[in-house]
Parts: structure tokens; sequence; C-alpha cells
């Protein structure tokens, strides 16, 4: 079966089951037990036979001969006993419950969809991309707040593009929900390199990435995704981390970051006082190697993701664009980093892209540098895929086309030979006027940069065609969808401000 076809059986069946109570990410993650207990039970079998992680109590065969009560009972216990267990196993059933309202619902999903499927045996594309397209629709569904995890794939992909990963190239993402920098970046290398050694092949699968995710069932959902590609460690060496990448510095370094921390501006974390009480605490992360100490949680990422680098190691993280103007701790660490790293390209992204709303995003690519004393940013270039653009997460979604321009721009293969389609005032309103990519890539010196106030990196130069003129102004839609984001985007930004305030009267009142 095509992968179509497998998520159109798989999410036919979660339709039944939404009628039990059951979320998409509920499914998801019941879907990510049976079939990691399937795989296993398959590899133990001619041609692989390997030895099972599974024990035999808890194995696909013992589960699939029960029934009724019997089963629900079963099942129960094989996911709080494997939850106990170290590595891969507790990796992927940690803290599992049982969703199921009805035994005979679960009993059909093992014996008629999950069964009856050689999974091993199917290609890694077609079962990979199957479970992708189900993260996928978790995503859309906005109530759950998976989307949050979840960054749109063309995006993913033209990050990867124009970083161009190699083999034995040590690959990370401190923030890497369900894995899609790492399913990329590795069709990357396979695609790029058709005749590696049997030693690169040995490591791109075992010791190439290394990723972290704060939540649990986030970090599941990653490591049945990277098996179902065919790139995971053994239980002996997980590529995933599930933890807080910021609390310290992990003392890896790596040829290449590629990350799109989550968005939300403020840490805080509850904590449950004498007699009860509830207190919120402001997280602030002390890091001896960060240049400033902050609560905004990207302001952190950036320092965390230019500490995670080797030497000339190259990064590629989403930014939301208050960690391009932000004063305070947001300019130092700017200042800090024009000048440590060669900071050489910002992509400004287009609302609409993520399933977080009024989110407003850019994509910062540097290079980590040695120690110098004059500074390692040159000229940092600017692509604007924002002015004058509109995407939307349903009707008029990104696609990888629509990045190929700036892909060209970057000029990946030697980035340091580009020239700019910006010409000067008379092209800063040709944006609809023939090619909508007209004068979108243009460079801005380092003491241009510095120079400007708070060094703000919020740049822009194209003429929003829809404060000009009102036949111009964009489809009714489009238009009170970016109204909404904006919306949504202040509403966000007023919470953390009642947040910060209530944290602090509660301090001054001892609650």
């Amino acid at each position: 079966m095509s992968p179509a076809e497998i998520v159109s059986k798989l999410w036919n069946y979660c339709n039944v089951l939404r009628d039990d109570g059951m979320s998409y990410g509920d499914y998801v993650e019941q879907l990510t037990y049976l079939l990691f207990l399937k795989m296993a039970d398959e590899r133990s079998k001619p041609p692989y036979k390997q030895p099972s992680i599974v024990p035999d109590k808890y194995s696909w065969t013992s589960l699939i001969k029960q029934d009724g009560d019997d089963l629900f009972d079963h099942y129960r216990h094989t996911l709080e006993k494997l939850g106990q267990e170290k590595g891969l196993l507790g990796l992927i059933f940690n803290k599992s419950q049982n969703k199921f309202q009805d035994p005979a619902k679960l009993r059909r999903l093992i014996v008629d969809l999950i069964d009856k499927e050689d999974w091993s045996m199917m290609s890694a594309d077609v079962k990979g991309d199957a479970y992708e397209g189900l993260l996928e629709k978790n995503a859309q569904d906005t109530k759950s707040g998976a989307g949050q995890y979840f960054t749109p794939r063309p995006l993913i992909q033209a990050m990867v593009d124009v970083i161009q990963p190699k083999p034995r190239e040590t690959i990370c993402d401190p923030a890497c929900g369900t894995g899609g920098f790492f399913l990329a970046a590795h069709k990357y290398i396979v695609d790029h390199y058709p005749n590696m050694t049997r030693e690169e092949k040995r490591r791109l699968k075992e010791s190439t990435f290394k990723g972290w995710e704060l939540v649990q069932s986030t970090a599941r959902l990653c490591a049945m995704n990277l098996m179902l590609h065919g790139i995971a460690g053994n239980g002996s060496s997980l590529p995933l981390v599930v933890a807080d990448s910021l609390a310290a510095d992990p003392g890896d370094r790596f040829n290449i970051v590629l990350t799109n921390p989550p968005f939300g501006k403020k840490s805080s974390t509850t904590i449950v006082g004498q007699e009860g009480r509830m207190v919120k605490e402001k997280e602030t992360y002390e890091r001896d190697d960060f240049w400033a100490t902050t609560s905004n949680k990207q302001l952190n990422f950036v320092q965390h993701v230019k500490a995670l680098l080797k030497q000339n190691g190259r990064a590629a993280i989403v930014v939301p664009d208050n960690v391009l103007f932000e004063g305070g701790a947001g300019e130092t660490v700017r200042r800090k980093l024009l000048h440590e790293c060669d900071v050489h390209t910002l992509l400004r992204l287009p609302t609409g892209l993520f399933y977080a709303q009024g989110v407003k995003a850019n994509v910062l690519f540097f290079d980590r540098k040695p120690a110098s004393e004059t500074p390692w940013t040159k000229k940092l270039w600017i692509y604007d895929l924002r002015t004058n653009m509109h995407f939307t997460l349903k009707t008029n979604t990104l696609k990888r086309e629509d990045l190929d321009d700036f892909v060209r721009c970057y000029n990946p293969a030697n980035r340091h030979d580009r020239k700019p389609t910006w010409a000067g005032d008379t092209q800063a309103g040709l944006s609809t006027q023939g090619d909508i990519f007209a004068g979108r890539w243009r460079a801005f010196e380092y003491q241009e940069l510095i120079d400007r106030d708070k060094a703000s990196l919020d740049i822009f130069w194209i003429k929003d065609e829809s404060l000009e003129e009102s036949e111009n102004l964009p489809d009714p839609d489009v238009l009170a969808q970016s109204i909404v984001e904006d919306l949504e985007a202040a509403l966000e930004q007023f919470r953390e401000i009642a947040n910060d305030v209530g944290v602090d009267n509660g301090l001054k009142n001892g609650e």
C-alpha cells in the first residue's frame, strides 16, 4: 500500500475512535505503542532473527492472543511494565496509558489494521511517510496544541538544502519535536551521497543525530518517527534525551544545529509551596557560557545553539521577531552574536505557516568562529519572504518551490559569491508587478547593523502594497486571518505581562 492509503486506513479508524472520546494525539500515541510491539515481533523472526528487546511476557504475540476484558488488562499491564524499562523501551512507553474505552475497538486495531501489515518489510519511505502524515494531521488539530511541535516540512527542506549536511557530520536539534529536521537531513545525505562507505552508513544511522525534547509524549513520537524512517540508535545509544536542553551545557559539540525552538516568550515553573499554595516562579537559566541571563526562552536558545556548535559549525534556527528587536538582553545577545559568529543570512518568514497561531518568525543562519578582536560578521544578507506574501494553513499552504528563489539567492555552493536582487528605491515596490520575488534579497554591512537602535535586525525595505492602495488589498479571508494573527500575538504578549505582574506581586506578598 502507498503511504496515502495507509494513512487513510489508519485515519479512518481514528474517526471511529473519536466517537469514543479519543483525541487525535491519543490515537497517534496508541498507534505508536502497538506499532513498536509489532515491529519488534517482526524483527525477531526470519529473515532478521534479531533478539527482541521486548520481554516475551509483553510481546505482540502475547497481546494478539487476548480478547475482551483480558485484552484490556494485559494491554494496561504491558504499558505499565514496559514504561519501567530503561533505554528505548522506556523512551517509547514511559508514562504510557491505555486510552481505549472499548476492548473490541482495541482488538480491531490490533488484528485488522496493524497485524495485517508487515511493517518491517515495508520500505522506510512508505511507513515513515505514513507516520509523518499522521503527525501532520495531528498538528492540524489546533485544539490539542500539537502544532507547536510540528515545523512545516517545506521550510525544513529549504533550511537543510542550504546548510548541505555531509556524511560524518554530526547534527543536533535541541528542541527536536517529532524529528522533522533529522528526517530531512538524513534524506539529503542519502540522496546526495549515494556512494557512502559502510562505515559512513553505520555512522549516519547510529551516531549522526542527537536531539533533546522536553515533553515525554513528543519525544515518544519522535523516537517512533526515526525508527520508522530507519534512523535510530540501538537501545544503548539513543539519539534522544528527554530533558530541558537549556538547563545545562551538555558538553557535546556538533557540526550542524538545525532547530525550531518552542514559541512563547517566557518560561515559568509552577511550584507547590508549603500549605499547598501554588507559586509561579520565573525560570531563568544561570549559565556561565551565556552572554545574558534572561527569561526569554528564544534568546536562551540562540545562546544555547551557539554553545552547541563546533568551531566553524553551522546553525539555522527559527526565531520569533522579538529576538530581532528586543532591548536589554536581546541587544546584548545580538551584539555578541554579530561579533563572535558569522551571522550571514536572515530569512523573514510570512505569517500563516505555523500551527501555533500569532507567530511572526524568521530563520537566522550563522557559523561559530574562533575568538577574535575583530567582528566575524561582515555582511548580513536578508531575504524578505513576508511583505506582500500571503499563506494559510489550508487553502494556500507553503510549498517547497515557494522557497526556491531564497535557496538560489543564498547560493549554498558558494555563499561568499552572492548578488542582491534589490537595486535601490526604484525597485522597492515591484513585488507584484511581474516577478513577485523581485527585490527581496539585499545585504547590510556590519557597521550598519550595530549602528541601528539596539542593534535591531528587524529590517524591511519593500513597500507593503496593502498600505498603498485600497484596490491592492488582499482577499478578505487573508486580511481577516492576518488581523486574527496580529490580535493573537498581541494577546499572547499581554498574557505574558499579566503573568509577570502576577509573579512579582505574588513574591512581594509572600504568596
